[in-house]
């Protein structure tokens, strides 16, 4: 497959890009568990079906020390033991955060309380802006069909 946009080559898209990953520095800095932005990075782009985005951050993780048991079950989260409480409380928000258009309503009440049981107030607000920037990456990758496969550990930083 064959990318449709060169996002470096592009000033407008390479422009957009840089914005983009300056606001996921701020993510990464944060003091959301580094495994715990992972998991959830890898689930909202499962969910959206993002080939690129799940290449990335399954390797990233990996390349981390994540265990290929749990990276494995991250689609059945739900089912899984691996997950500690505070993880599946962040896939949980992460998953109705993306599936606005499914969720008629969007995230519940509950899932945002049990959220808030585990994760402090800036630990949320990363939590709800990693969502939000997986799922724009996500759509541009999948529009312009960037393929998936190559990626290396550390390649953007």
């Amino acid at each position: 497959m064959n990318s449709r946009l060169d996002f470096v080559g592009s000033p407008i898209a390479a422009k957009l890009l840089k914005h983009i990953l300056s606001a996921g520095k701020v993510v990464n800095d944060s003091a959301l568990p580094a495994a715990t932005q992972e998991l959830v990075a890898l689930r909202v782009s499962q969910i959206n079906g993002c080939s690129v985005c799940v290449d990335m951050h399954t390797k990233e993780a990996a390349h981390r020390g994540e265990t290929s048991v749990r990276l494995n079950l991250v689609a059945a989260w739900r089912e899984a033991t691996v997950f500690t409480d505070a993880e599946r409380a962040a896939l949980e928000l992460a998953e109705q955060g993306t599936r606005v258009a499914d969720a008629a309503g969007g995230v519940t009440d509950e899932a945002w309380a049990n959220a808030a049981k585990h994760y402090d107030e800036d630990q949320l607000a990363a939590l709800v802006s990693l969502v939000a920037i997986m799922n724009t990456v996500n759509r541009l990758n999948i529009i312009t069909q960037q393929p998936a496969g190559a990626y290396q550990p550390g390649q953007h930083g």
